[in-house]
């Protein structure tokens, strides 16, 4: 189907039975995960409610005496923990992520900007800010970010170490998104609750707690608390943007964990569903060694970016050293430079955050860190340090193409600069994302040309 799969693991039985990552993605890279850090925040909500420090019929409003507006609306009094897990908060206003990301004052503060219009726990409409509200209610209650609260009950025993997970400027973790870890440990969130909360023997969940978040509790049958639900399938799933899953079906004893780059609109949910639980069957299948075979095989030849092809062109002398002055533009980029050796070119962009570097293989793929700008394109989020895999070619005489795979993320951004004379024209496109997927061109001159 056309579709940018980054990876994916198959557990069933207690085994996983089958794995594979598209280079140059690879096992031991993390990935952001999107809004499948729900499901994560959903599990210390419900470590923190079972500790009692609070319980799902307790008032958002109560936590929160500094941060509440002078007028506290009807609606906004009757709020409960339960209407944010299940989405029934009664905004009108579905916020993502992208939307908080950015501000650098509290988000508390800024969820409570949010009109709330409808009754709450009548209707359902899903939000970003109410996982982070979740998040923030942990915090408020235990002394903790969520991270932290869940690093010894949750964290340690499942044996996930080295994720990230973004914050808001005063330290609450972002509880709807910004969580980055391996798609091995989107699979172990699945399996501990396909066993109901227990991983090797303990229980690190309440199995109470994990047979209420993954039901149905809104009316139209489809969402539990901070977990999707998909009752044809029998199946309920954790699920970020761009196609980060977990999903797990009890009934066949089995987990399916996913990272992609797929774009907004992609056929890939209904794709899994289409072939899962359909493939499991109602018995075991025979095991074929010529079948393995051909699975193993395709499975170590995944790849994701094409071979690279190199080319050449006289520009690239003519260009290469050259400081070119970008016209005014809404990206604030201030000037670009590209400088060509015989193996590599090195793409150099300064703007409003300082200067920026990605190397680009002109010969093969090259791997380097860079803290491009490219939050507008990228669901707001910008790192000063991200893993990037670069290669770049001439189309023709004046045409050079750049393909960037920030592999830890869903992105691969297309990036085109064009050479007329001393001047230059760069384009800018990404895969996927909930904002324009095209940057506005830049365009400028060589300076002193």
């Amino acid at each position: 189907h056309g579709l940018d799969l980054h990876s994916f693991m198959l557990y069933r039985h207690g085994k996983v039975v089958t794995e594979g990552w598209s280079w140059p993605y690879a096992s031991s890279r993390p990935h952001i995960m999107h809004s499948l850090t729900k499901s994560v925040t959903a599990c210390a909500v419900g470590l923190a409610i079972d500790k009692g420090h609070f319980t799902l019929e307790d008032k958002v409003v109560s936590f929160f005496d500094a941060e509440l507006p002078d007028v506290v609306s009807d609606g906004l009094a009757a709020m409960s923990v339960r209407d944010l897990l299940t989405m029934q908060a009664g905004h009108a206003e579905s916020v993502s992520g992208s939307v908080f990301r950015p501000i650098r004052t509290s988000w508390v503060v800024e969820f409570f900007k949010i009109p709330v219009v409808n009754e709450p726990g009548t209707e359902f409409l899903y939000s970003s800010a109410l996982s982070f509200i979740l998040s923030a209610i942990v915090t408020q209650t235990t002394g903790e970010a969520v991270r932290d609260y869940l690093e010894s009950r949750m964290l340690a025993p499942l044996g996930i170490t080295g994720l990230t997970w973004d914050a808001s400027p005063n330290g609450i973790n972002s509880g709807g998104n910004g969580l980055t870890w391996t798609t091995a440990d989107s699979l172990k969130l699945g399996i501990l609750h396909l066993d109901k909360g227990q991983w090797n023997g303990r229980q690190v969940l309440p199995r109470s707690w994990v047979e209420e978040a993954t039901r149905s509790q809104v009316p139209r049958g489809h969402y539990g608390y901070q977990w999707w639900v998909n009752e044809s399938a029998d199946a309920y799933y954790a699920v970020g943007a761009f196609g980060q899953y977990s999903v797990v079906f009890p009934r066949h004893d089995a987990v399916l964990a996913i990272t992609a780059g797929v774009p907004l609109g992609s056929p890939l949910d209904s794709l899994i569903f289409k072939h899962f639980p359909a493939a499991f069957g109602d018995a075991d299948l025979v095991p074929s060694e010529a079948a393995t075979r051909e699975l193993r095989d395709r499975i170590d030849n995944l790849r994701l970016l094409p071979l690279a092809r190199y080319t050449t062109s006289p520009v690239a002398s003519r260009v290469s050293g050259r400081t070119f002055v970008i016209e005014p533009n809404d990206d604030d980029v201030a000037t670009v430079r590209l400088d060509f050796s015989d193996d590599e070119m090195s793409f150099r962009l300064a703007d409003h955050r300082g200067e920026h570097l990605v190397r680009v293989g002109l010969r093969d793929w090259v791997e380097s860190s860079t803290g491009i700008t490219g939050a507008k394109l990228h669901h707001q989020y910008q790192s000063d340090d991200m893993k990037v895999v670069a290669h770049g070619r001439w189309w023709d005489e004046h045409t050079f193409e750049m393909t960037w795979q920030f592999v830890e993320t869903a992105w691969v951004d297309h990036v085109v600069c064009r050479f007329y004379g001393d001047r230059i024209s760069v384009d800018r496109r990404t895969n996927a994302n909930y904002a324009p997927l095209v940057a506005p061109a830049l365009r400028g001159a060589a300076r002193g040309g």
